[in-house]
């Protein structure tokens, strides 16, 4: 698939870019895109991002000898904590 720039100013930046990064045009234009790409994923605030994910835990069920009490006696066993 090709592309045509008919944009002087456009073509020559795209020309610099390639030739700084000492890569041909078309892994320029492509590893400049990906980045655009993550920079605009990046402006979805962190909390919706995180949202799939803790769906994703919150489904797993909690089995009832899976307690913070539970976690806290082994541990305090372990290190000999009396508390």
């Amino acid at each position: 698939m090709a592309y045509s720039i008919k944009d002087p100013e456009t073509d020559e930046i795209i020309r610099r870019l390639a030739k700084a990064k000492r890569k041909p045009i078309v892994d320029a234009i492509r590893e400049a895109c990906l980045n655009e790409l993550e920079r605009e994923r990046a402006k979805i605030p962190l909390w919706e991002r995180l949202q799939p994910l803790i769906a994703r835990v919150a489904a797993h069920p909690v089995r009832e000898s899976q307690t913070y009490q539970t976690d806290k006696e082994f541990f305090d066993a372990m290190w000999a904590d009396k508390k």
